[in-house]
């Protein structure tokens, strides 16, 4: 698979999985979040935040990825964006994290819903009209369809993109976040596994 393909393969997952999440019931996407304990086989065991650990089956047509930081300048009028975000104190959007989605996967998951991220949390996927410097960061003026947002984007905030990486890079001690599917005799099947590499761990 090419890298424009598999990016775009990992947006199309990543995306699915927030707009169906609200509905995870058996076959329905679920996101998880945490620290590789072992990799062997197709057979990936994490650690989650939650406190327990779960067996994922990551089958050899799984998409694996890896995210880059880049800068908070890096993200333009014309970006696609997902922003995970939070409201302040003051009510408005905060991000707490905003993934800069390759060009090829303009579109994908289009919207504003819930996230799990945080109490309060929701994912925007939009299209970057404006950016503004603002007192701590840069505030982001976004649209979808059917909509609109605006988001700070605090200085502190994790920016990045997807790259490729390998199953070789799937090694313990590493954080991941997984889109997987739960199968009707509760294991998991892994569809998306963005990995930490560079130190770079994934945000969302």
């Amino acid at each position: 698979m090419s890298i424009r393909r598999q990016l775009v393969a990992s947006a199309v997952a990543l995306t699915f999985a927030g707009t169906a999440f609200a509905q995870s019931a058996a076959g329905k996407p679920e996101r998880i979040r945490g620290e590789i304990v072992s990799f062997s086989g197709n057979s990936l065991k994490i650690h989650r935040r939650s406190g327990d650990t779960v067996l994922i089956d990551v089958a050899p047509s799984a998409n694996v990825n890896a995210v880059k930081a880049i800068q908070l300048s890096d993200i333009k009028p014309g970006s696609y964006v997902g922003a995970a975000a939070m409201p302040g104190e003051d009510g408005k959007l905060t991000a707490k994290e905003v993934l800069v989605f390759p060009e090829a996967a303009r579109g994908m998951g289009e919207g504003h819903y819930a996230w799990d991220l945080g109490a309060n949390s929701t994912m925007t996927n939009a299209n970057v009209d404006t950016v503004v410097q603002s007192t701590n960061g840069r505030e982001l003026k976004l649209s979808y369809k059917g909509g609109s947002s605006t988001i700070n984007v605090p200085v502190n905030a994790p920016v990045v993109t997807l790259v490729p990486a390998t199953r070789a890079e799937l090694s313990t001690g590493k954080k991941v976040f997984v889109v997987a599917t739960q199968e009707k005799d509760g294991s998991y099947a892994g569809r998306q596994v963005v990995v930490e590499k560079d130190g770079v761990v994934p945000p969302m």
